[in-house]
């Protein structure tokens, strides 16, 4: 009787550990709807729909976001109908996400996405900057297109996980 209570705690610290150690991030391929695109989000996201002025015109810009590990993980899209406005919409996609943390000057980052459409506009860039109650954030946005279809994938938080940014950046598609 004395060994089953000895082995009770033993088994405990056991399973704290491992639990400590499991991963924050539960990875699965997510394919938001009417986006066309393919993404790796390390939670479930919801999502939410807005209509904002982008490019010289107003859309409706569809968001799948989550937060985990203290990050919020978020993929926004839109489809412009004109191809004229889709470097435009990538330029002030990635210029809006430096000014609302009021970030310095971007490190560009490589970006491949499979199936998008070759632009210049496309890109991925690393920040830095702090939020509106100012607690400092590091933040990073990669903008691509596919056809008319414009989209901002956004990792944001305190401090970012090396390992979760590749996997979401480089589970980017858009078959």
């Amino acid at each position: 009787m004395r060994a089953f209570f000895l082995a009770v705690p033993a088994a405990l610290t056991l399973c704290a550990g491992l639990t400590a150690c499991s991963p924050a991030l539960d990875w699965r391929e997510i394919r938001p709807e009417g986006s066309g695109a393919v993404a790796m989000f390390p939670c479930k996201p919801t999502t939410h729909a807005r209509k904002v002025q982008l490019a010289g015109g107003e859309v409706l810009l569809t968001l799948y976001a989550c937060t985990a590990d203290d990050t919020t993980w978020a993929l926004a899209f839109t489809d412009l109908a004109d191809p004229a406005r889709v470097g435009r919409a990538l330029d002030e996609l990635r210029l809006s996400a430096a000014a609302n943390i009021g970030a310095g000057a971007p490190r560009t980052l490589p970006l491949a996405v499979e199936g998008a459409t070759p632009s210049t506009a496309t890109g991925r860039v690393a920040l830095e900057g702090k939020r509106s109650d100012g607690v400092a954030v590091q933040e990073q946005v990669a903008v691509f297109a596919k056809g008319t279809r414009v989209f901002q994938a956004t990792a944001i938080g305190a401090r970012l996980p090396a390992d979760g940014l590749e996997v979401f950046f480089g589970g980017l598609r858009a078959p």
